[in-house]
């Protein structure tokens, strides 16, 4: 008894603890949020923005604000978040904090699968999410597939991501050189960009999104268990390979809309799950939602960046990305002495 009320006496504060990050964390996605609508070409005090949105009638500042830098913000938001969770679920299904939809080919299966649609058959590019979505699961296919032996082992499935990440890529670069007269409509969107998106692309995205993210705390507990490893998940009664197939078609989902939204964003999913886990543990229940949020801000901040770094030429946002994730990588690399979760 005095161990089970010791356990209670220290489990509030850290409740408390997390609870209050996780507000932290809001509060830093509504600032973020708030210096992407300011700031780009034009900036906006906070004043002009009020009256923009409150005005009746049709001013610059209000097109500007209302038709474009909300929209792209609001879509930044949900690319940022469903990024963020995937890369989080792949980390619970290899138990290894390198996984991330860029480095285990879910995101080039997508992207490969957009790219095809946009060059050869555009005429149908309406289809382009669900042909992403179908590209994401396909190249989870191919690496689980790759994987098995006896069983599916976490390390198998990171070196098979790698080879089929391998692969796709070389498929980008030939339709790039079989299609090089028309790569140039769909370069911004291989770089990864959320330029020129409008209402209607964040109205066809948000309902994907929230698909995905009910999803995704739907396998929270089971993302925990399988932390625990494999016998011992066994033990509990579940499933692994199966569990394992289940999460890995979440994280393609959510990473497959992300991808025929805005391109090919890679590192969200290996930053932010990584900074959560040291922010709030490795309690699902706790990081998954902490992810979204910061996987949010983050691509939020970086698309500002993007924007004003070279203004009045916008970067794209996934060029950014990768200057900041690559060198984050290898400090993973170097610094975890296993690569256990």
């Amino acid at each position: 008894m005095p161990k089970l009320e010791a356990a209670k006496g220290k489990l509030g504060p850290r409740l408390a603890k997390r609870v209050f990050i996780f507000l932290c964390s809001l509060c830093l996605l509504f600032s973020v949020s708030l210096l992407s609508i300011r700031y780009g070409s034009v900036n906006y005090a906070v004043s002009e923005i009020i009256g923009a949105v409150s005005a009746a009638e049709t001013t610059a500042a209000r097109t500007v604000i209302m038709h474009i830098r909300l929209p792209r913000t609001l879509i930044a938001i949900m690319v940022g978040a469903n990024l963020a969770m995937s890369g989080a679920l792949l980390q619970a299904v290899m138990r290894n904090p390198l996984a991330d939809p860029g480095l285990t080919g879910v995101s080039a299966g997508a992207g490969l699968a957009a790219v095809t649609i946009m060059l050869t058959l555009p005429q149908l590019t309406r289809f382009v999410p669900i042909a992403a979505f179908l590209g994401g699961i396909m190249a989870a296919f191919m690496v689980y597939v790759l994987a098995w032996k006896r069983g599916i082992d976490p390390i198998r499935i990171i070196l098979a991501g790698v080879a089929v990440n391998a692969i796709l890529g070389g498929g980008l670069a030939l339709l790039s050189v079989l299609y090089s007269d028309r790569i140039q409509n769909v370069i911004m969107w291989l770089n990864g960009t959320v330029a020129g998106r409008s209402w209607y692309q964040a109205g066809t995205l948000l309902p994907y999104s929230l698909i995905g993210l009910i999803a995704a705390m739907l396998c929270v507990n089971t993302a925990n268990v399988l932390l625990l490893g494999d016998d011992v998940a066994k033990n509990l009664g579940i499933r692994v390979n199966a569990a394992r197939v289940i999460l890995s078609l979440v994280a393609a989902f959510l990473a497959g809309i992300s991808v025929a939204m805005v391109g090919l964003i890679g590192f969200v999913g290996l930053v932010v799950p990584h900074i959560s886990r040291l922010l709030v543990g490795t309690d699902y229940r706790f990081l998954l939602p902490l992810s979204a949020v910061l996987g949010a801000a983050l691509l939020v901040m970086a698309d500002t960046g993007a924007r004003a770094a070279f203004s009045p030429v916008e970067l794209p946002v996934g060029i950014l990305m990768a200057i900041i994730g690559g060198p984050f990588f290898l400090y993973l690399l170097r610094r975890r002495g296993t690569y256990r979760v």
